[in-house]
């Protein structure tokens, strides 16, 4: 009995983690309704792991509960999206300075490990690999903080644009920028200096906000001009 609870629990999270990939990754689009029959078809399961799944991604930011359209990927305004990487900004300048502060040598050499895996799917240009670790050394840096309650607002906050983040890489040229500051976050965390760490952080986020912002202008754009 306990072996079928855990295998029924691990697939729920397992259903979660690859719908919560498939709304990350763009590949289901922003705006577009989860179809839970398609969804328990497509991933060979039945539709209550989709149901939880979906109820969950409610919770994270990621997909909307509208009455009598059912979920739909979340697909935010530019005004949002300029709004909330911004907040996403002082959030993980505040952590990155609490973390230059407050790391410790262990923290610091899982940190140097996960950037050395990061550095290998960036030279495979494996996007989705590199942003599951990228997503992990932030994560990494926000816990090395120590401060529960910005953790906490960070997850919260930072799910409603995790799939502009990820597309955010998508530009050759942004994504050697966005490697080289990881280095510079890296580096500033082992000289401990916490000033030097706010403003890489900070500047990375604003970076990421940029290119998002120019994506989705081009997008408005080209719809405009299409319709």
């Amino acid at each position: 009995m306990a072996n079928e609870t855990l295998n029924s629990q691990n697939l729920h999270e397992v259903t979660f983690q690859k719908l919560r990939s498939l709304l990350v990754e763009g590949k289901i689009a922003p705006g577009s309704k989860l179809n839970e029959r398609e969804l328990a078809e497509s991933l060979n399961v039945s539709r209550t792991p989709i149901r939880e799944a979906i109820r969950r991604l409610a919770a994270d930011g990621l997909v909307e509960l509208i009455a009598n359209r059912g979920a739909i990927a979340v697909q935010l305004t530019l005004e949002d999206v300029i709004h909330t990487f911004d907040v996403i900004a002082d959030l993980e300048g505040f952590s990155g300075e609490l973390a230059a502060n407050n790391i410790s040598d262990a923290t610091l050499s899982e940190l140097e490990a996960l950037q050395y895996e990061m550095m290998a799917s960036y030279a495979r240009r494996d996007l989705s690999g590199y942003y599951q670790l990228n997503l992990r050394i932030h994560h990494l840096i926000n816990q090395a903080a120590n401060n529960p309650v910005l953790s906490r607002l960070f997850t919260q906050v930072n799910a409603r644009i995790e799939a502009l983040r990820f597309r955010s890489n998508q530009d050759g040229v942004k994504w050697e920028k966005a490697v080289e500051e990881h280095q510079e976050m890296l580096d500033a965390l082992k000289a401990r200096d916490a000033k030097r760490m706010r403003k890489i952080m900070m500047q990375h986020v604003h970076n990421k906000r940029d290119v998002v912002v120019q994506l989705l202008k081009s997008e408005i754009s080209l719809e405009a001009i299409k319709s």
